[in-house]
């Protein structure tokens, strides 16, 4: 099994796009791809909106080999509503766009599918279901909690298995939710992408016990699961000292290897967004 991140934080946009071929299909989850509106009371530099459009046209490259694309929810840094070709012709696996869902969402949802319904081979709704492809299996968690309430609404997990197994965590904010942890205690996987917790809101949304709570959440899953790879980025990336909330999970002493999406491809984690004020002060026309 071939797993490519595609564009995440750590390469410099807010995404979580990944590809993944099996011997029977190949899969896009979350083609989206956004930067900050607002942060530090800037908005994006010159420099993030040329690494967003690079990323597009990453994600776009992937999408146009795959034959599934899948879609968990519906913000727009994991799907994106404006470019048809990417659904054109797949078989469309998506979060249900009228249970578990917030207002907004549901609407966004709602515009998604008037766009991709001409032009999908198929639309699933995958919640809580599983599905087969030669070899492969793919199931999908019911929907789990995007944070700590449904103010953010809900996402559903990706679990793809054929002799290796990989799970995707899409937007759990570091394991809060005790379904999202279930569903990956459930499915033991080699390889996990999650989106770490986001602790560049700490102070404004979440609690330091929160973020404790994650990181101990996170190690049990390293401790009780057969996990090899834990490929970490989203949220935490958005956090210049986002190094330091892993060193108990380095200290683990278990072999697992714990690194960005950058790292795991062998790239340097470039935090455009976190880095947001150096970019200003080190550009003369902003």
């Amino acid at each position: 099994m071939k797993v490519l991140p595609i564009a995440f934080d750590s390469l410099g946009v807010r995404s979580m796009a990944t590809y993944v071929e099996t011997g029977d299909v190949r899969i896009v989850i979350d083609p989206g791809v956004s930067v900050s509106p607002d942060r530090y009371s800037l908005p994006p530099h010159r420099i993030e909106l040329d690494r967003r459009r690079e990323m597009l046209a990453a994600i776009k490259h992937w999408a146009s080999v795959a034959d599934i694309v899948i879609i968990t929810h519906y913000h727009y840094d994991h799907h994106n509503p404006d470019d048809e070709g990417l659904y054109k012709e797949k078989e469309v696996f998506l979060k249900h766009p009228r249970e578990s869902i917030n207002q907004s969402q549901k609407q966004r949802a709602e515009a998604l599918l008037a766009m991709i319904e001409p032009c999908a081979k198929a639309i699933n709704i995958a919640d809580g279901r599983e599905f087969t492809f030669g070899n492969t299996n793919i199931a999908f968690s019911k929907p789990v909690l995007h944070g700590l309430s449904a103010r953010l609404g809900y996402v559903i997990e990706v679990f793809i298995a054929e002799k290796e197994k990989f799970l995707f965590t899409s937007d759990v904010h570091g394991l809060l939710d005790t379904a999202a942890i279930d569903f990956i205690m459930e499915k033991s996987p080699d390889t996990i992408i999650l989106d770490g917790p986001a602790t560049y809101l700490l102070g404004s949304h979440y609690k330091k016990s929160h973020i404790t709570q994650s990181i101990n959440n996170i190690k049990h899953i390293l401790q009780k699961t057969p996990v090899k790879e834990l490929i970490i980025d989203h949220h935490l990336l958005r956090d210049l000292n986002w190094a330091d909330y892993l060193h108990e999970l380095h200290e683990l002493g278990k072999d697992v290897k714990v690194c960005s999406a950058a790292a795991y491809l062998g790239k340097p984690e470039d935090i455009l967004e976190a880095k947001r004020k150096e970019l200003y002060e080190g550009s003369s026309c902003g």
